[in-house]
């Protein structure tokens, strides 16, 4: 609790900057267009839904980060007349087959009740954007909570996912953060419902693009007991050499941190040099160069990383958002193993985002390379898939799919050395009541294939979710 406690009073330091600085970076820029003035009608009890309808989107603005940079590439993100935040209430019901970590069997459900909150704040230059979700859940299963001072089968839960964009004239700058507090691994958490990403469900929803996988102290070991929370903080700079080249600097630091003992905490250290060239409007090449630190407090191994990858994107706006990338990566052990202190292997990762068709999205994703273990392993050789398909079915309801697969296996294992495989898999139903409530439902199956668990070979878990959520109307901030 002590290392929550210190950790939450560090991560105040982002909005408190970001916050501080947006005045300063705005008196810097040029005078904004006057914008279609917004009606200040009251948040609860106004049923013209005129504010509602000006705060609609109006156009794609395209994706205009490095390939390089430290996002996932995405079709571009809508236009917005004007600044507002929004909040909101929610309440979610999980209900659980077993554990995936074999100490408890038969059903248990698990209530969270929480805030919702989405900001959109823009300028000429620059844009902040930020979702987050906060509030506390409660717990048949008595695993669920233990070690956060407040009894079995209860605790807070927390998920933030902001940042600040600043674009001159040659110069990007990008500030980001990611931060959650879970019961239980990120990893396919909330399934198909809206428990799963923080902020505003529906066409006020503030979209924010995600870190790549490389960058974030992911935690996929889905037997993991009790609460952990983990953080990805990253600065990038770019600056355009030319009319089709660009140079990007980027740092990111990550922490992953298990409430409960019997895991392992690490800490991610990251540096970035890449240089994109444009080679025609749709279509970019680049190099990139990565250099990785990871520590495990408490524990005498630490890994430095070494990654340069050829990339290819190809972005469309409002259709396309791809980056492929790959290379070899050199990995030095402080302690060797097998005798062995340094490896050379190769890496690569995948991201696609794509707009099939009006209504209907996919994500795709995935990575291959050296992770900081996931809890169960000072470094681990890694591969992560990810997909997504959404659909809008009617004017109101909406469905996905969602899949994750995840491997983590000793570096330079011998044969027959532990290894974790998790899957998950699910489907989800969405469904608008009037401009402000949402309703959903999503299943989802969770499976530990690994060959590290006791006496078995795999172990399943199916779960339920049932998530409502409302927010008021829009408060306009110009």
């Amino acid at each position: 609790m002590r290392y929550y406690n210190k950790f939450v009073r560090r991560l105040l330091w982002f909005p408190a900057v970001c916050l501080g600085a947006l005045p300063l970076l705005a008196q810097e820029q040029n005078v904004e267009t006057p914008k279609a003035a917004a009606r200040q009608n009251s948040a609860f009890f106004d049923t013209a839904d005129t504010q509602q309808q000006e705060l609609e989107t109006t156009a794609i603005q395209p994706d205009d980060r490095p390939l390089s940079g430290v996002q996932n590439p995405t079709i571009g993100s809508p236009e917005s007349r004007h600044s507002f935040w929004v909040p909101g209430i929610q309440y979610g019901n999980a209900v659980r087959s077993a554990s995936l970590s074999g100490v408890n069997s038969g059903w248990n459900t698990t209530n969270f009740v929480n805030t919702n909150v989405s900001l959109l704040e823009s300028w000429n230059h620059s844009t902040f954007s930020a979702n987050y979700s906060g509030g506390a859940y409660f717990s048949t299963d008595p695993l669920q909570g233990q070690g956060q001072g407040q009894g079995p089968g209860q605790g807070q839960f927390q998920q933030l996912a902001a940042n600040y964009q600043f674009d001159g004239k040659r110069w990007q700058a990008l500030l980001v953060d990611q931060f959650s507090y879970l019961p239980q691994s990120s990893f396919g958490f909330g399934g198909g419902s809206g428990l799963s990403t923080p902020g505003v469900s529906g066409t006020l929803a503030v979209p924010v693009a995600g870190l790549q996988t490389a960058y974030v102290p992911g935690q996929t070991n889905l037997a993991a007991v009790g609460p952990q929370y983990n953080n990805s903080s990253a600065l990038q700079f770019t600056y355009r050499t030319s009319a089709r080249g660009s140079v990007t600097v980027a740092g990111v630091y990550g922490i992953l941190r298990f409430v409960n003992p019997g895991s392992i905490n690490s800490d991610m250290e990251t540096g970035v040099v890449g240089y994109d060239y444009s080679v025609t409007r749709k279509d970019s090449v680049g190099l990139t160069y990565r250099f990785g630190a990871y520590r495990f407090p408490g524990e005498p191994q630490a890994l430095g990383d070494q990654v340069v990858h050829l990339e290819y994107g190809r972005k469309i706006t409002g259709r396309m958002g791809l980056k492929l990338a790959g290379g070899p990566e050199l990995t030095t052990l402080r302690i060797p193993i097998a005798n062995m202190r340094r490896t050379l292997s190769g890496s690569g990762s995948t991201s696609l985002s794509y707009a099939l068709s009006q209504g209907t999205g996919l994500e795709l994703h995935y990575t291959h390379g050296v992770s900081g273990g996931s809890g169960v392993f000072t470094g681990a050789i890694s591969d992560q898939v990810g997909a997504g398909l959404s659909k809008q079915l009617t004017r109101v309801w909406s469905g996905n799919l969602n899949f994750g697969y995840a491997r983590n296996g000793q570096i330079l294992a011998a044969a027959g050395a532990p290894r974790f495989d998790n899957w998950f898999a699910g489907a989800g139903l969405s469904r608008a009541i009037g401009h402000m409530t949402f309703f959903s439902l999503g299943y989802q199956a969770q499976i530990n294939a690994g060959s590290a668990i006791p006496g078995s070979a795999s172990n399943a878990v199916h779960q339920i979710y049932l998530s409502f959520q409302w927010h008021t109307r829009p408060f306009v901030l110009r």
